[in-house]
């Protein structure tokens, strides 16, 4: 019997990196390539539709942003603004979505012009000599700024991210520096060394402090570029004899927790205890190089179905995997609400049986 794998998703022409959702249309976005190396291996950022059809979620490809030479290897997403990591720089990158009813004749089905790709599921237009509307979906990628995020010999920005009201980016790369930046000028607004080596994740809290992960065994909580407390795994952490172990990235969902693992596998956690729902051994079969949550807003219900959450997985075998939780509720919501309320009752007038002067 072959190993068990998660459902394959999508697969991408080339390996892929990063991923991104936006709950507010519905998309998946992941990107990778194969860098300026003339392998004929292509480089871009994808896409994807997410769609229920039959009870299942799926994916279709409904743009290719062809990125030339460089391997997106890092996403951040604000609005339909994407930050993406491409060697030294950070690229940003403005996508919109239009829907429109295009005008059809019959009369002109033999036309040789060809407009854009109807997509898959749309109803065909009534074959008669009247006008037919038909919906279609234009999508554009623009490049907008673009700035180096890192100095180092071998240069490369290895994360991105907004902080929570999309003014503001950081980067962080091999050089060990936060450089952070006003969005959507790019101008430089803070730089400091936070790290000796390579610097693997960060975030902006809401209340301006930056925390930073990296190779130098350290987490940092930062205030602009002061230091206010710090974690070494030396220190803090288990130790085990010849096995390095340093903090590294994981995806939250503000209720579950979702890790991929160097070997390939994907698990997803309850995020406050730690309680493992869901593992997939070696789902991959390589490095994971990125998970992310279906987020529980916009669409998110929507196409979550009878599902509880829903984590994305890529790696550099290029297949875009999901892994589904099914709902945990075994007893109606309402249900509960109902004995509650006729436990509450219960209580009372027994209460009251007891102890009638005081009640």
């Amino acid at each position: 019997m072959g190993r068990r794998r998660a459902p394959e998703l999508y697969r991408a022409p080339f390996p892929l990196y990063a991923l991104q959702v936006d709950p507010s249309a519905g998309l998946l976005i992941a990107a990778g390539g194969g860098g300026a190396a003339k392998t004929g291996i292509k480089n871009g950022v994808h896409f994807l539709q997410l769609e229920q059809i039959n009870g299942r979620l799926s994916a279709s490809l409904l743009h290719s942003h062809d990125t030339e030479t460089r391997a997106t290897m890092n996403l951040a997403l604000a609005g339909n603004i994407l930050a993406a990591g491409q060697d030294a720089h950070c690229q940003l990158l403005r996508f919109q979505i239009h829907q429109q009813k295009s005008k059809n004749k019959a009369g002109k089905a033999g036309s040789k012009e060809q407009g854009p790709r109807q997509r898959k599921g749309a109803a065909p237009a009534e074959k008669s000599g009247a006008e037919t509307h038909q919906e279609e979906t234009e999508f554009s990628v623009e490049n907008l700024q673009a700035v180096q995020t890192d100095f180092s010999t071998d240069p490369l920005q290895k994360v991105v991210c907004f902080n929570h009201d999309s003014t503001l980016l950081a980067t962080g790369g091999t050089d060990g520096y936060v450089r952070v930046w006003k969005v959507p000028t790019l101008e430089k607004v803070l730089e400091f060394r936070a790290h000796e080596g390579e610097i693997e994740d960060l975030a902006l809290g809401p209340d301006g402090k930056l925390v930073t992960v990296g190779w130098d065994l350290k987490a940092s909580v930062w205030q602009k570029d002061q230091l206010v407390t710090q974690l070494h795994w030396q220190e803090n952490g288990p130790t085990f004899s010849n096995t390095p172990y340093r903090y590294q990235a994981c995806s939250e969902s503000g209720t579950f927790l979702g890790l991929g693992t160097v070997t390939g596998s994907v698990a997803i956690y309850i995020a406050f205890s730690l309680q493992r729902l869901y593992y997939m051994k070696e789902a991959h079969g390589i490095v994971v190089t990125d998970v992310a949550f279906l987020p529980e807003k916009g669409r998110g219900p929507e196409l979550l179905g009878s599902q509880e959450t829903a984590l994305f997985s890529v790696a550099v075998d290029s297949r875009c995997q999901l892994h589904l939780l099914p709902s945990r509720r075994s007893v109606p919501i309402w249900l509960l609400l109902l004995l509650c309320v006729g436990l509450i009752v219960v209580t009372i007038l027994l209460l009251q049986r007891a102890f009638p002067a005081f009640l």
